[in-house]
């Protein structure tokens, strides 16, 4: 049976796409070309920060100096959190070997890429979290070295409990400098850094497009696009709660999607009629971008049961699942595609962007079908290798050369051949293509 749309959204991701992609690509040709001048000019054009790049150690622990007692014990409980869940994960990593027949053994090994970016978006909110996020998990995996950059406000630098978190959680070196400029000088190496091997972390549009050009050169977490999130909820949900749930990530922009699923219309109405007076408690620029969202790119969707309610999760594959509902193993076990789950109301979307652990760089706009979020995987490469007796070779050596003819690859035929030839100069083989 189709699901009822009680509240439908007007725009979609795929609606709202400006144009960046010819700018970015300009940004990026020109500081590849100009160096460490041309996003110094970027730098000084788009953040106004005319002073040092690298943060000195000095800066920083001017930085340290400023954030107060109570937001550093903070942001130590979220850092340990986060690192202990990365540890978690980092143990679930195995090197292994087997021996594939008698005298053929095979493995493979766990390598940290050698230089990782990070960047922490500025702009409107200061993204504490997103230092923590990126950097301890890039740490955790054993990343040699590690960049990160932020950017910075006029004639202050980067904020001083950004520069506090990037310091605690290991970062090696600090940019003062974000956008595209501060993306191309860690993919590029500018100011005496190493070229990165990954860039993780999200950002505006600007930054994601620029992210987006460059992978293949580099790595990246992920595309990103607005971040979204869906609670599902029954009728024994507090509808002042998922209100709440919703209008919370609603405030991230004015494009970010948040969804209702429920199959009671009486939860479902209940909400709808709370939002609007939600939106109105917070700030001004907080309530603007809530009020759009919500307006735009909400949707309240209503289902026959508990099956079809995991039939749309699963359709939509949401960044961000909220289950309030009742029997939360069952969510657990019959969900599939989510970048994180939140279950039950004692947690929330909140928890998992600032101090709960998992992490909070996830897949957007469906991505959920196919990847995961950020984690210590990421920043590691999933190596293999081999090994051989010569008696382990001959079976291999003689089912190699006789696929690679079928397959009209002489040459890779020939480099079998040569071992039987060596190892075995008394035996005969027939080593023909047969089809």
């Amino acid at each position: 049976m189709p699901v009822t749309y009680l509240k439908t959204a007007v725009k979609t991701a795929e609606t709202d796409q400006s144009d960046v992609q010819q700018t970015v690509a300009d940004m990026l040709h020109a500081i590849e070309g100009g160096g460490e001048k041309a996003a110094t000019e970027y730098c000084r054009a788009f953040d106004g920060w005319d002073g040092d790049i690298v943060a000195g150690r000095d800066m920083i622990d001017a930085a340290i100096e400023q954030v107060p007692d109570q937001l550093k014990s903070d942001i130590r409980f979220a850092h340990d959190n986060i690192g202990r869940f990365a540890e978690a994960q980092r143990s679930t990593i195995q090197d292994c070997q087997i021996d594939v027949i008698p005298g053929l053994t095979a493995g493979q090994r766990q390598i940290p890429v050698s230089a990782a970016g990070c960047y922490v978006p500025g702009g409107r909110y200061s993204h504490i979290a997103s230092a923590i996020m990126t950097i301890t998990t890039a740490k955790v995996a054993g990343v040699p070295h590690i960049t990160a950059c932020s950017p910075p406000k006029p004639g202050a630098g980067i904020p001083a409990p950004i520069l506090f978190t990037m310091d605690l959680c290991g970062a090696d070196v600090i940019l003062n400098m974000g956008g595209v400029q501060g993306i191309a000088a860690m993919a590029y190496g500018l100011f005496g850094l190493p070229k990165a091997d990954i860039l993780v972390g999200p950002g505006n549009q600007f930054v994601a497009e620029a992210k987006r050009l460059l992978f293949g050169q580099v790595g990246i977490d992920m595309f990103a696009g607005p971040t979204d999130s869906m609670v599902i909820a029954d009728a024994s949900a507090d509808p002042t709660v998922v209100a709440w749930d919703l209008v919370g990530q609603a405030e991230h922009g004015y494009n970010s999607p948040v969804w209702l699923v429920t199959d009671s219309e009486a939860l479902a109405n209940q909400v709808r009629a709370l939002v609007p007076g939600l939106i109105a408690q917070l700030p001004k620029i907080n309530a603007q971008n809530a009020e759009a969202a919500w307006r735009d790119y909400a949707e309240i969707i209503l289902c026959v049961d508990r099956d079809e309610m995991v039939q749309t999760a699963d359709r939509y594959a949401p960044e961000h699942l909220h289950v309030q509902a009742k029997n939360l193993d069952w969510w657990l076990e019959n969900l599939s595609s989510y970048g994180s789950l939140f279950l039950g109301e004692e947690t929330t979307v909140a928890f998992g962007d600032k101090a709960a652990g998992p992490n909070h760089v996830l897949p957007t706009s469906g991505a959920a079908r196919y990847t995961g979020g950020l984690s210590v995987h990421k920043f590691m490469k999933t190596v293999t290798w081999q090994r051989a007796t010569r008696e382990g070779a001959k079976p291999v050596a003689e089912a190699t050369a006789r696929i690679s003819r079928l397959e009209g690859m002489e040459g890779h035929a020939k480099t079998a051949d040569i071992r039987l030839e060596k190892y075995f100069p008394q035996e005969t083989f027939d080593l023909r293509a047969t089809s």
